[in-house]
């Protein structure tokens, strides 16, 4: 099972996600974790530094420090083998924010389908709809990526695009330097002051965001309803300001041909990678690069049309402390959520046959990095 609820996530390396953006904490529980392997709780820490809110003003100004603990499944820097909990304790909720639209619906938000679902809402931040439910993905996800690590699997990323201004070129050293994560130095200026303006005008943007997973061995994922892309795509379709999904050439695979769309091999390998790393659902060794589509954040002050709990017309003008911009922070939460498809992957057919992931070493992906915009 892919989840056995709608908090859980993985098969064989499985998380469980809890908390409430106003609660007193969120955190992770990490399930199938074997005994005896390093835990490098500083990484983890540098991690979840990525995704936290107030780091420039182009972000929410909530002052949160996401400061990380540990509460079980980890002794003198080791995993014991049973379940680890990870937490991070709410220090700054302004919870009197919502008080006077705790009773409206925000448009873009889930306040009306949480509400009829449930017939319970706390509106405080949206609950367990709020992005703060990520905390829990980054710092899972950080532990995944340092097995991977291991593995000489990387996953980095960066956004492609920033209200409807993208990059052309990728310089991977820019990318942490600025505040929306972009990584065309040359196109900067203008998506922050498309970002800026749309703050000022009390709206917002979206964005592009890109994820490489790079150093696959071959034969992760399955051909049918554990397809590798189909994981991701779900693994990403899983976070709350996401909309689209595309793997390789995606979308533009619909207006090529099929000589065009195929990618040749030959000794030294596939010379492109549309296929996007993955044929049949099973990697193929090449890199994975994943597009995520980033809406604008929903919660803006302009005044918009909306009903109440009782489906009263109104109008409604969000106020408190949002990201004008969110896709700087999806960035962190998309890699984790990749590593967390990959490690679980790994382990999976590790179980299905031991062993039997060989590297394609020999073969030469500096062709597949020209075309994938190197």
């Amino acid at each position: 099972m892919l989840f056995d609820s709608p908090s859980t996530f993985g098969r064989t390396f499985r998380i469980l996600s809890f908390g409430e953006s106003h609660g007193p904490a969120v955190g992770v529980v990490l399930d199938g974790v074997k005994p005896g392997l390093t835990f490098d709780l500083e990484e983890i820490q540098k991690e979840m530094d990525r995704r936290r809110p107030g780091q420039s003003d182009l972000v929410t100004p909530r002052n949160e420090g996401d400061h990380v603990q540990v509460l079980s499944g980890v002794f003198e820097g080791k995993t014991t083998g049973h379940p680890i909990a990870l937490v991070v304790f709410n220090e700054n909720q302004k919870s009197g924010d919502y008080k006077a639209i705790a009773e409206l619906f925000r448009p873009g938000h889930a306040d009306l389908t949480y509400d009829r679902k449930y017939g319970i809402r706390d509106p405080r931040g949206g609950g367990r709809s709020s992005g703060r439910e990520t905390l829990a993905r980054v710092a899972a996800g950080a532990w995944a990526k340092q097995q991977l690590a291991a593995l000489g699997i990387t996953i980095r990323g960066f956004n492609r695009e920033i209200a409807g201004i993208p990059g052309q070129r990728i310089d991977w050293a820019f990318v942490e330097k600025n505040p929306l994560r972009v990584a065309d130095p040359d196109v900067f200026e203008a998506q922050k002051v498309a970002v800026e303006a749309a703050r000022s005008d009390g709206d917002s943007v979206g964005g592009v965001a890109e994820v490489w997973i790079e150093g696959l061995p071959i034969g992760l994922g399955d051909p049918t309803f554990a397809k590798l892309d189909g994981l991701l795509a779900y693994a990403m379709m899983s976070i709350g300001a996401v909309k689209g999904v595309e793997i390789g050439s995606g979308f533009a695979s619909a207006r090529k041909r099929g000589s065009e769309n195929n990618d040749p091999l030959f000794p030294e390998g596939p010379q492109k990678n549309d296929s996007g790393g993955t044929l049949g659902g099973i990697s193929t060794g090449a890199p994975i690069v994943v597009r995520i589509a980033v809406k604008p954040t929903s919660s803006i002050a302009h005044s918009q049309k909306t009903i109440t709990k009782e489906g009263e017309a109104t109008e409604i003008s969000t106020k408190g402390r949002h990201d004008p911009c969110i896709a700087p922070r999806i960035v962190p939460v998309a890699e984790s959520m990749a590593a967390l498809v990959i490690y679980d992957t790994y382990l999976t057919q590790q179980d299905l046959r031991e062993g039997s992931l060989p590297k394609a070493e020999a073969w030469d992906w500096d062709a597949v990095s020209r075309l994938l915009g190197t």
